[in-house]
């Protein structure tokens, strides 16, 4: 159980990596298992499990959510999210669906057993509308950020492609399928996209730098301290 229940109307960064560091998105029929699971497995009436080649391409029917999702990032060893719960528990049942159900599908479909993420998600909340605007683009663009900042993060393996997916499409092209509410973070810059796009590839600029400059680790808990 958390100390502090998440509470309905605030923020929250939601995080994990994969157990021993582990990839675990090897390629874009993972990322889709898991970004179909992000929609389906959102309601509030469980539905069951899914299976990857039942898949169809629309999102869910309207219905009464857990969370919005803010934005998202998916990278190839750990994923972020904004979220918000809409119910009492919505945190909770949304990320205890997307773990456990993503789990069996990764360890059936690889041929292993136990568990896949590091322990229980790490959670921070957002207190503020500049942190919120800040964390949202770095969220947004965090597959960038790693791959940039490649020498402090470990994650380019020249030899193997890495798959990557994030909330970014959603947010620059209005035509893009939505998991997200997008108008959270847009409605900030008036709807304007062109001058979220600005903002959020300065704050990606400003975190390469200081991770190239400063060496930062890996660990999240470190790099949200010095944001």
């Amino acid at each position: 159980m958390r100390k502090d229940p998440f509470v309905i109307g605030e923020y929250y960064h939601i995080y994990n990596r994969g157990t021993d560091k582990r990839i675990i998105f090897k390629d874009k029929w993972d990322l889709e298992r898991f970004l179909k699971s992000m929609d389906k497995f959102n309601v509030l009436d469980p539905i069951g499990s899914l299976q990857i080649n039942q898949y169809k391409n629309e999102l869910s029917s309207p219905t009464t959510k857990l969370v919005d999702v803010v934005c998202y990032c998916l990278n190839p060893n750990h994923y972020h999210f904004i979220l918000t719960p809409l119910i009492e528990g919505g945190i909770e049942k949304f990320i205890q669906r997307l773990s456990g159900g993503y789990t069996r599908y990764f360890n059936e479909k690889y041929r292993r057993t136990g568990v896949l993420f590091q322990g229980k998600y790490k959670s921070i909340l957002i207190n503020s509308d500049k942190y919120l605007t800040y964390l949202g683009a770095y969220v947004n663009l965090n597959n960038r950020i790693h791959q940039l900042s490649s020498r402090t993060t470990k994650l380019e393996n020249k030899d193997k492609k890495m798959f990557w997916k994030s909330s970014w499409e959603e947010f620059i092209d209005e035509n893009k399928d939505i998991i997200c509410n997008k108008s959270i973070l847009l409605d900030r810059y008036n709807g304007n996209i062109k001058e979220y796009k600005e903002f959020a590839e300065s704050v990606v600029k400003g975190v390469v730098s200081k991770r190239l400059n400063d060496r930062l680790s890996l660990d999240e808990n470190l790099l949200i301290e010095k944001i």
